[in-house]
């Protein structure tokens, strides 16, 4: 079981940047691929960003690439996603998602965390 807990969530204008945190107490976190999902109200949950186990390799969604950016540390079980160039279509709920080893853009992973609300006002 891998406990994940997201923060760095709140209210901002457009054109801030916000840094989002996902944490996890279990020292195997460092064999997980962590993903980033989105999903705004009354909308499908989407892929935003996914890093693998090691922190080689990355992948982001189209609206996601360019303005967003993941990295993990793995000594203190941390995955960050940089939010930059915030728009209010980026209001969601942001949640983190872990499976081993390997990223995929679908919702196949087997841990999830509570989520943390990104609010952008225009």
């Amino acid at each position: 079981q891998v406990h994940l807990v997201e923060s760095g969530g709140g209210l901002v204008q457009a054109g801030d940047s916000l840094r989002l945190s996902c944490t996890a107490s279990e020292r195997a976190f460092s064999v997980y691929a962590i993903g980033w999902f989105r999903q705004a109200p009354g909308k499908e949950r989407e892929f935003v960003a996914g890093i693998s186990y090691e922190g080689v390799y990355e992948d982001y969604s189209d609206r996601a690439r360019g303005r967003f950016s993941i990295s993990r540390d793995n000594t203190t079980n941390t995955v960050h996603l940089q939010l930059n160039s915030l728009q209010p279509e980026d209001t969601a709920v942001y949640t983190c998602a872990a499976r081993l080893f390997t990223v995929v853009m679908t919702t196949d992973y087997e841990y999830w965390g509570q989520g943390t609300q990104v609010t952008v006002s225009a």
